[in-house]
Formats: C-alpha cells, structure tokens, sequence
C-alpha cells in the first residue's frame, strides 16, 4: 500500500473513530438516563449549577418544530437532517485537503447530528437530560450530542480566528 493511501487509511479511520466515540457516548448516555432517572425528575448534580432533568423533545434545539403536523416534523427534524450528515460523512471521507481542525470539527458536529437523529428515529424524540444554571446564565436541557454540536461548532471558531488572526498580522 503507498504511503499516501495508507495515510488516508489512517485519517478515515480516524474521523470514523471519532464519529462512533461521539455516537457512542451520547447513545450510552441517554440510555442510561432512560432506565435510571424517571420522567422530569430533578437531581442537582452540582447544587443547582449543574442538574439532570429528563425530558423528551419532539422538536429541535429548544423545542422548537414540535408542535408541527407530524409530516412536515418528519421532513424538516429527521430527513433533510439525515441527509445532511450522510452528504458530511461522505465530505469528510473523501475531501482531502480538509484541515486537521475541519475534520476533527465536522467529525464532532456530524455525530452529534446521528445521535440526535438516531433518537428521533428510534424513539420519536430526543432525549434531553442536563441543565446548567449560573443564574445570569442558564441553558435549556441538552444531551452529548448537543455537547457534541457545540464542541465543532467550538473548533471551527477557534479555526477561524486563528486564520482571522493569521491575515491581520501578517
């Protein structure tokens, strides 16, 4: 095998390790949230700044959709989502001259995305379980996909300020 095709061997089993673990750690997690901790249940973790509620989301990020007719929340929460992340593996799979930090991001985000919608899939909403609360910040209930979502989306800003950064200086 060159050495060129074994390092994207390396690379893609890399993002594909990347995506299960991701996957992986938010399907554990909710699973165990779904036999151990009872529907809207409330237990400070860390006083109040850190609590697992149980709840389940029928919509998108902050419920957002759910009270649409279930046809259109099909669509819009589950298919035009699965193909998205389906076109982003195949992306990240095959687009070579992706940063290490673009892949590593997309990686993130993209299993986060399946996790989402494998719940959605499954069991017809996702299952959402922890809060944070500093007073003058609070967040709604999320899950490890969210956690996920936000640590690409994380990496991609860090990309771009240290590009941004990069131009201004030099």
């Amino acid at each position: 095998m060159s050495k060129l095709k074994s390092s994207r061997v390396f690379r893609n089993a890399v993002i594909l390790s990347i995506l299960v673990a991701n996957i992986g750690c938010d399907q554990i997690s909710k699973q165990v949230v779904r036999k151990h901790v009872g529907f809207y249940e409330h237990i400070s973790v860390i006083k109040d700044y850190f609590t697992i509620t149980y709840v389940e989301n029928t919509g998108a990020f902050l419920s957002i959709g759910s009270n649409l007719p279930n046809t259109f929340k099909i669509l819009i929460l589950s298919v035009i989502p699965l193909i998205a992340l389906m076109f982003g593996v195949f992306y990240i799979l095959v687009k070579r001259n992706l940063t290490l930090l673009s892949s590593l991001a997309l990686s993130f985000a993209i299993g986060g995305g399946i996790g989402n919608i494998y719940d959605r899939l499954v069991h017809g909403s996702v299952t959402d379980f922890m809060h944070i609360n500093f007073g003058f910040f609070q967040t709604g209930i999320f899950n490890m996909a969210d956690v996920s979502i936000m640590t690409g989306m994380f990496i991609f800003l860090v990309q771009s300020l240290r590009r941004q950064g990069g131009r201004m200086l030099g």
